[in-house]
């Protein structure tokens, strides 16, 4: 063979070392990873109003304890890739429309409060647990409401798109309650709907309705019933079936668990003054999410945290 078409076989060869070594670059990354890489944005899933977890602040930003554990696996992403840059950018979802636009690939992970179920679990992933919250009853003060007993024919509230709707749906019709239940937009709508008497009671998850009601003229006017109607494992929701994406996130969570920041993460959005009124939710970590974060998991199974 003379040189020149030695020098043809050798250049046709690599080619094709650089076209395999691209196309298992590609396999190796997944594909949110590769489009981010491909891109260089991260598109993140926020909320407008779901305090402390994901809202906008008086300058429209979103801020919240998800959205500071969603800039430290943005960060991961970008050291994952070997990055100079990456763009990080937020798009507003509510409780019904999070999962679909993560399906689609609008957005590559949702940074906010959702509950990890099963039925979920069939359409996207969770990471590890970072929040327990319980599902409970707020009423107002004066309204001598102790239990869903005494709400019997009554109209109560949830958030649509809530595991707390389908969960107070199936309560009314296994103790015979006679609800008139209504579904709100999100959350400010849902406990609006409670603030202006249109409905005696607001089931949600304890956090995310007290977060609203913190924000109130009259907070100090509502309260919850003694009832805990279910205890909700909260994470960060990514594609199915991208586990290296997955990796990325879980292993984010993981050292900022077993390294203690996520105490100061916690004590800064649940214990003090948080944008943009300076409200406190006053809410300690309790002893099943100090549990998740010594052995983290991702279980829909309320009884594994307890």
């Amino acid at each position: 063979m003379s040189n020149s078409g030695l020098r043809k076989v050798m250049y046709l060869a690599t080619l094709s070392l650089l076209a395999f070594s691209s196309s298992a670059l590609a396999q190796d990354l997944g594909p949110t990873l590769e489009k981010v890489r491909a891109t260089g944005v991260l598109t993140l899933g926020v909320r407008e109003a779901t305090v402390p977890f994901s809202y906008l602040d008086g300058n429209q930003r979103a801020v919240g304890y998800s959205m500071d554990l969603c800039t430290r696996v943005g960060e991961a992403v970008k050291e994952r890739l070997g990055l100079g840059a990456l763009t990080v950018k937020d798009v507003v979802v509510s409780t019904a429309t999070r999962i679909p636009l993560l399906v689609n690939g609008t957005i590559d992970i949702s940074c906010d409060a959702a509950t990890n179920t099963l039925e979920r679990q069939k359409q996207v992933s969770f990471a590890l647990t970072h929040f327990l919250a319980a599902g409970r009853v707020m009423v107002k003060a004066d309204s001598g409401i102790k239990s869903l007993e005494d709400l019997r024919g009554k109209t109560v509230v949830s958030t649509a798109g809530s595991t707390n709707l389908s969960l107070i749906m199936a309560l009314n019709r296994e103790r015979d309650l006679g609800l008139n239940i209504l579904s709100g937009r999100d959350h400010g709508e849902s406990f609006l709907m409670l603030q202006t008497g249109r409905a005696a009671a607001f089931i949600m998850d304890d956090v995310l309705s007290a977060g609203v009601a913190a924000t109130a003229h009259d907070a100090k006017n509502y309260v919850f019933t003694d009832e805990f109607l279910s205890l909700e494992p909260y994470g960060l929701i990514v594609r199915r079936n991208d586990s290296q994406f997955e990796d990325v996130v879980n292993d984010t969570l993981r050292n900022i668990y077993t390294s203690g920041e996520i105490n100061k993460i916690y004590e800064k959005w649940f214990s003090s003054p948080i944008p943009p009124n300076n409200i406190t939710l006053n809410l300690p970590m309790s002893d099943a999410f100090k549990k998740q974060v010594a052995s983290p998991i991702a279980s829909a199974n309320p009884a594994d945290y307890k």
